[in-house]
């Protein structure tokens, strides 16, 4: 193990220690630990940087030779890496009408990565993103699921270098899965409940239509879950759904740090705000501006659209699409039930879902928001949702008198 690694398992462990201090105490103990962490990153690159200068002027064999110091840094970046999931990534629209065995591969993992520019974060996550993966399945169908404590194949890596006594005092010894889908005793988190480097699996029956959210249920469970454990899983009913040209999966969640908003540097959980439920920041697919640039939604002038948009974590949402009527509405995730029509803004409560539909026939940029707005402009809570092709006429016009 090297020493900018080692400071890296330090820096987490320590921080997970300090519980029981209060929230000043425990930024500025885990401030520290962080510019150590950093100013061993900054030593450990320098030093790579001039042995990879030094084996480019020299012969073959060694320009060969040491590429190492560069790729063991890598390792390091791999923390500090993009934790928002892609609003596009979810299995494609089902074109069955049998049921079959449906098998699901999780893992958890606990890794340090940017909320925002300058500011970082240690999450727990399903595979490493925010929000977990998106689970599709039909009703009838057989769902089996397979859950690692850490990453198959990475015991040499990261948060599996930790002994059981740090991962106890971190507070992820055990992780678990409970899935709002299921219909049996704690969602299956109590046959789920994985120690450090096991694996555990069940099998269930989905009998209920909808879309439903997944989470962490391990003590203690308000923080698994305010870390960015959980995700959707949607039963879709036997007949199957309407066919759609987009889908995009969205997840609002409330992350509780030691900072304020935009406070630079590592921010640790601040379990006393957790408790107060004040949250610091509401995300959408867990980092500030994840859903927008390049990573924005995208569709074209008349295609029908459908989002799934949940809320992962402890405060209800007010979701809203400026400049945008949700043409259909399916409340707390029951999509065999009639929808709604012409809405606005729906509210989606903690570990709910909802599916809309709706077409976008002006092209142009249209803001996802939740419209307690201050949570949108001040505390993260904004997406972007483009556009492109051209308009009907006369639906969208400026005039002068």
């Amino acid at each position: 193990m090297n020493k900018t690694h080692s400071l890296l398992l330090l820096s987490i462990a320590l921080s997970s220690t300090i519980i029981g201090c209060s929230d000043e105490a425990k930024h500025k103990a885990i401030a520290e630990k962080y510019r150590v962490l950093q100013a061993g990153n900054a030593q450990h690159k320098a030093m790579s940087a001039q042995k990879i200068s030094a084996a480019a002027h020299s012969d073959e064999e060694r320009h060969h030779a040491m590429p190492m110091p560069a790729k063991t840094a890598l390792v390091h970046n791999t923390d500090i890496a993009e934790i928002g999931r892609r609003a596009d990534d979810l299995p494609p629209q089902l074109n069955r009408t049998e049921a079959q065995l449906v098998s699901v591969d999780l893992y958890t993992d606990e890794l340090v990565a940017e909320m925002m520019p300058d500011v970082t974060y240690q999450y727990w996550t399903y595979n490493g993103k925010v929000p977990g993966p998106f689970i599709r399945a039909r009703a009838g169908d057989q769902v089996e699921i397979h859950l690692n404590h850490g990453k198959p194949g990475t015991a040499h890596q990261g948060h599996n270098e930790h002994t059981s006594a740090e991962h106890a005092a971190a507070g992820h010894s055990t992780h678990s899965i409970d899935l709002h889908a299921v219909a049996g005793p704690g969602g299956g988190a109590p046959l789920m409940e994985v120690g450090q480097g096991e694996e555990k699996s069940f099998r269930f029956k989905a009998m209920h239509p909808g879309i439903f959210v997944y989470h962490c249920a391990s003590p203690h469970v308000p923080s698994h879950i305010a870390n960015g454990m959980y995700g959707m899983i949607l039963v879709e009913p036997a007949e199957g759904l309407a066919k759609v040209d987009r889908e995009f999966y969205v997840m609002q969640g409330d992350f509780y740090t030691t900072g304020k908003y935009g406070a630079k540097g590592f921010q640790a959980l601040s379990k006393e705000k957790l408790l107060a439920e004040q949250p610091d920041y509401f995300l959408f697919n867990g980092r500030v501006n994840s859903l927008t640039g390049e990573r924005a939604l995208k569709a074209k002038t008349g295609e029908k659209i459908r989002l799934f948009v949940g809320v992962g974590s402890h405060v209800a949402a007010n979701f809203h699409i400026i400049g945008a009527v949700f043409d259909k509405l399916y409340k707390d995730g029951a999509i065999t039930n009639p929808p709604l029509k012409d809405v606005q803004t729906t509210t989606i409560s903690p570990g709910s879902a909802v599916m809309i539909e709706f077409t976008a026939e002006v092209p142009g940029k249209y803001l996802l928001v939740d419209h307690s707005l201050s949570r949108a402009i001040d505390k993260g809570a904004l997406a972007e949702l483009v556009i492109e092709g051209a308009e009907q006429p006369g639906l969208y016009r400026q005039v002068s008198r």
